[in-house]
Parts: C-alpha cells; sequence; structure tokens
C-alpha cells in the first residue's frame, strides 16, 4: 500500500493496488514540455502520494484572482454553514444538476465531505449558476488531500482562475452549453463514424453530445479519470475534449455494430464508458485522445466564443439555470420540394451547432421565383449561413451548407473570385448520402505551406478580404481562411459567383457548378480522397431551394 499521508478519506480495500507502488518517485522538472510529457505517459500515477504533491504544485501554480479563499476560509465557515444539518443528508448545491456524487473509493467521511466542500464553496462563489462537474472534482482531489480544508482550497484555486487563455471549469449554463456545442462540432468534424450513428438513432444527437462532461466526470472509473485529469492541469481545458472525443471513437468502434434503441442511447454510452475498462486501457484511451488532429487551441477558443455568442443572442445568459435549448427541424412548419423532413433532419445534424439552434427559412425556389441567377442572389442576399439544395432530373439530391452571405462576390467586382470559410461542406443525399469537406478539414498539414506560393497565386485567388477583421465580430469564425497560412488558391476557394455562373466547392474536394439560367450543372471530383461524384458529372436540374437559418428564440 502506498504511503497514506494523504488518504485520510480513501477506502483501500476497494481501491485497485495493482496501480500503486510501494516507493514513490521524486519530481524535479519544471518545464512545461517534460511536465507535459511525463504527465501523458502516467509518471506520477502509480504513486498515489507523489500525484498528491504534484497536484499541489500544479494547482498552487494557477494564476488565480486576488482574493482567492483558502484553508482558513474554510476553517472559519464550515461550522457555520453545516453545524445545524445533519451530516447524512447534507443536500448538494443548486448548481451541480442534483447529480449524483461519484464515490471514487472515498470511505463515508469522504462522502460526506464532497458535500461539505461543496456547501462551502457555494457559499464563497454566488456567481457560479451551473457546474456538473464540481462534485467528481472535489471527490477527486480528497484522494490527494490531507484534509478538508487543503481540498476546499485547491478546488477555489482552480474556480478562481483568472488567466483568460487558460480554460479550466465551466461554472455558468452558457459556458457549459456553448461547450456542449463546441464538442458537437468536433464530434461533427473529427469522429464522423460515430456520429453519423447517433444521428441515425437519436432525434437530437446534441442532446447526446451535452452528456460528454457526464462521461468524464461521473461515468469514468477513477483510475481513468485521475489519468485525464494528470494531463488536463497541465494541458487545460482541451483534454477533456480530446478524451471524450477518445471516448465516443471506442463506443462506435466496440458497439457501433450492435443494435441501439434511441431512447436508451444515452443510457448505452454511459453504461459503455463506465465499464470501459472491459475494452480499453488508461493508456490507449490517451494514446487514442492525442492521435485525434484537431485544430489548434485558438480555433477550438474562437468556435467556443462562436458559440456563447450564438447563445446570448438567443437570450441565454450566465444566470440561467439549465434549460433545454436543443431544437430540431419541426416537422410541422417544414416542406420541401426535394427532402424530407427525416432527411432535413439528417443535413441539420452537419451543419455548426450554433445555427442548428435555428430554423430552416425558405428564401429561394426556382418553381416559384423563376431560373435565374439574379433573382437567386436577390432572394439570398443579406442571409449568412444559408443551405443550397438541388434535385435533378435523374432524381439525385446533392447541397451545400454555405458559410458566407453572396453579397461578398461584389468585392471584387466582376472578376470570379472565391470566398467563404472553411465551414462550408458539398453533399449528396440521393443516391447515397456523402458529405464532402473542404480540403483543409482532412489535410491540415496543408495550413503550414510556405508563404511563396500564395505570393504567385495571389493574383488569380484573391486571399480572404476580411483578414484585418476581429474574429471575435463574426459569427462564423472557426477555420476561416486568415486563421491560416495558405496559399490563397487552396485557401479561399470554396464560393464563387458572377453573373454567368455560381461554383461551390473545390480545392481538392468535390466541386458543384451552376449555369445562369440556373437549367443546367456540373459536378467535378479530381482527387484521391471523395471518389464518389456528388451526382452525374453533367445534369439537367429540376429544382434548385435556398434555405436560410431563421432565429425562433426570443431574447
Amino acid at each position: 500500500m502506498d504511503d497514506t499521508e494523504y488518504g485520510r478519506f480513501v477506502d483501500w480495500d476497494k481501491l485497485d493496488s495493482t496501480v500503486l507502488s510501494s516507493s514513490p518517485k521524486e519530481l524535479s522538472c519544471s518545464e512545461f514540455n517534460e511536465l507535459k510529457q511525463l504527465a501523458r505517459q502516467g509518471y506520477w500515477a502509480k504513486s498515489h502520494t507523489l500525484r498528491a504533491k504534484v497536484y499541489q504544485k500544479l494547482i498552487m501554480d494557477i494564476p488565480c484572482r486576488t482574493v482567492t479563499p483558502d484553508a482558513h476560509v474554510y476553517q472559519d465557515i464550515v461550522g457555520k454553514i453545516v453545524s445545524k444539518r445533519a451530516l447524512g443528508s447534507l443536500p448538494l448545491p443548486e448548481f451541480v444538476d442534483d447529480r449524483q456524487v461519484p464515490s471514487y473509493c472515498l470511505n463515508t467521511e469522504g462522502i460526506v465531505s464532497v458535500r461539505k466542500i461543496l456547501l462551502c464553496i457555494a457559499n464563497q462563489f454566488p456567481d457560479i449558476s451551473f457546474c456538473p462537474a464540481l462534485p467528481s472534482v472535489v471527490a477527486l482531489l480528497l484522494h490527494y488531500s490531507p484534509d478538508e480544508a487543503e481540498c476546499f482550497e485547491k478546488v477555489c484555486r482552480i474556480l478562481a482562475c483568472n488567466d483568460q487563455s487558460k480554460r479550466l471549469i465551466d461554472q455558468t449554463f452558457l459556458a457549459f452549453e456553448s461547450s456542449c456545442m463546441t464538442f458537437g462540432d468536433l464530434v461533427n468534424k473529427y469522429c464522423q463514424g460515430a456520429h453519423k450513428l447517433l444521428v441515425a438513432v437519436s432525434e437530437d444527437v446534441l442532446e447526446v453530445y451535452s452528456d460528454w462532461q457526464r462521461w468524464l466526470f461521473g461515468e469514468l472509473p477513477l483510475t481513468y479519470i485521475a489519468r485525464v485529469f494528470d494531463v488536463f492541469l497541465v494541458e487545460g481545458y482541451k483534454v477533456l475534449y480530446r478524451v471524450a472525443l477518445a471516448l465516443l471513437k471506442f463506443f462506435h468502434k466496440v458497439r457501433g455494430k450492435q443494435p441501439l434503441e434511441s431512447d436508451n442511447i444515452k443510457r448505452d454510452i454511459r453504461t459503455f464508458i463506465k465499464d470501459i475498462a472491459k475494452s480499453v486501457t488508461p493508456e490507449k484511451l490517451l494514446e487514442k485522445a492525442f492521435a485525434i488532429r484537431l485544430f489548434s487551441r485558438k480555433e477550438i477558443q474562437l468556435l467556443q466564443m462562436a458559440n456563447e455568442k450564438a447563445l446570448q443572442q438567443k437570450g441565454i445568459t450566465v444566470k440561467h439555470k439549465r434549460q433545454n435549448v436543443h431544437l430540431a427541424v419541426h416537422a410541422e412548419n417544414f416542406k420541401s420540394e426535394i427532402v424530407s423532413v427525416k432527411e432535413m433532419r439528417d443535413i441539420w445534424s452537419w451543419i455548426p451547432e450554433r445555427f442548428a439552434l435555428c430554423q430552416p427559412q425558405l428564401l429561394y425556389t426556382n418553381l416559384e421565383h423563376g431560373s435565374s441567377l439574379n433573382r437567386f442572389y436577390m432572394h439570398c442576399e443579406g442571409h449568412e449561413p444559408t443551405l443550397l439544395l438541388i434535385r435533378t432530373t435523374a432524381g439525385e439530391v446533392c447541397g451545400a451548407f454555405l458559410s458566407t452571405d453572396w453579397s461578398e462576390r461584389k468585392r471584387s467586382g466582376n472578376t470570379l473570385s472565391f470566398f467563404g470559410t472553411g465551414e462550408c461542406f458539398v453533399f449528396r443525399l440521393q443516391p447515397e448520402v456523402e458529405r464532402y469537406e473542404w480540403v483543409v478539414i482532412k489535410h491540415p498539414e496543408l495550413a503550414r505551406v510556405a508563404g511563396t506560393e500564395a505570393a504567385s497565386n495571389a493574383s488569380s485567388f484573391p486571399s480572404d478580404s476580411k483578414s484585418s477583421s476581429d474574429p471575435s465580430d463574426r459569427l462564423s469564425p472557426f477555420l476561416a481562411t486568415r486563421h491560416f497560412n495558405l496559399p490563397s488558391k487552396t485557401a479561399s476557394m470554396f464560393m464563387a459567383g458572377s453573373i454567368d455562373c455560381i461554383i461551390i466547392g473545390g480545392g481538392d474536394g468535390q466541386a458543384l457548378y451552376l449555369d445562369a439560367d440556373m437549367n443546367y450543372g456540373r459536378t467535378s471530383h479530381c482527387n484521391t480522397f471523395n471518389n464518389l461524384p456528388l451526382c452525374s458529372e453533367t445534369f439537367q436540374i429540376s429544382t434548385v431551394e435556398m434555405w436560410g437559418f431563421k432565429d425562433i428564440m426570443s431574447s
């Protein structure tokens, strides 16, 4: 058994003794890169005492606001807060969402102590309105604290972090909900197999993704969440996204071929994660998590900002308690000549989550407004984003999600130039369902292409004209061209329009061309990544629809 100096609250009989070593190591390094590697490798994972000392050091190094409650504050207030209450029935603060506190192999004293600490935190942090992960964090840190007061101080420092670049724990419903939306966006891009499965069995897939923090802080066994927390304290919030994505990938691999029921999918995922030791080791989980080629911390922060902004525009504030803001496409309000309600819901599951809060609004249809690009532009300009749907005379159905207002085409006068962001994509629904993303999504190494090629191509393919604007001012900042050092020809090639034609797609991906009278189209697929065409190489158009995104939530 390990030295129990920090194990007062641990039920050692329940703890897996195989993860503990009898002789704690020493930790002498302090450089970030070395700490990062040691955390990922589990250097201190087999020594209870060493992990406690490392946690103490890492947490005390967190930059905090000037007045942060410490161990002395806890000693002063705990008696007043819990003295008149029966210790066996201490309530949980409202902000933890009535979630059961995970035991994490704590003894009876430890389980009571979690509730005492949570009540004292609620007393000292009245601005916390929603923080469902907190009971798990307190229960975990009790393992590595000599007493309640020091555990309280550790948690307070995590909550009081004032480094704007270092996101730690969501403390409001707005932050929590935007994190869920961001996770949904990341799943949509990096776990497409799992996403497709969940869309098939769940009417509101974001409701499934809203459980992602519970997978980590609640369902994941102690030895796993402790390994995740090791890395989290060193590297920050992005680690949580990575591990949750890895969990979903393993779930899809292990359970994807088994029948799933839509009303049980959330329970199925929770059960899989709770029993994850049957199929995945902590080492394999972290290995999978860090093998995912995510974009930079900056790109994830931009996406989080965009999702928060979208929620704020819909009236969600830091004061809100939990509520359901996920809205699927309403069947009674939707009618299309091209797609069914089920097909539209499938498309809705692909689009960025901040736009999925809206309802589809028909802007243009050639059946009503005529087959003319001028009329198409007239009805679509001023709307961002938009969704294009096309049915051919052969019954094929394809389309595109377009992140940028078509009025952007006017910036280059009569020159056919490309614009748009990396959130654009083209897709096919009939005869088979397929989505084709922007080239940089699948091949981020293009972001490191030298700028010399960009200069040589700039004359024929102008770069993003809004490169100098503040990214937080735009509703669609994620993966915008200006965030990459790309050759212009590759970077901006997605949307282009003139009086003669429109072009959607390009680079190394699928490309869709429509003529001025919107009667004929053409597709190309000259790459090795997407070997299926959107539809016939040259096709005659039967129906065209352009849909906007209508905000139906009042502020």
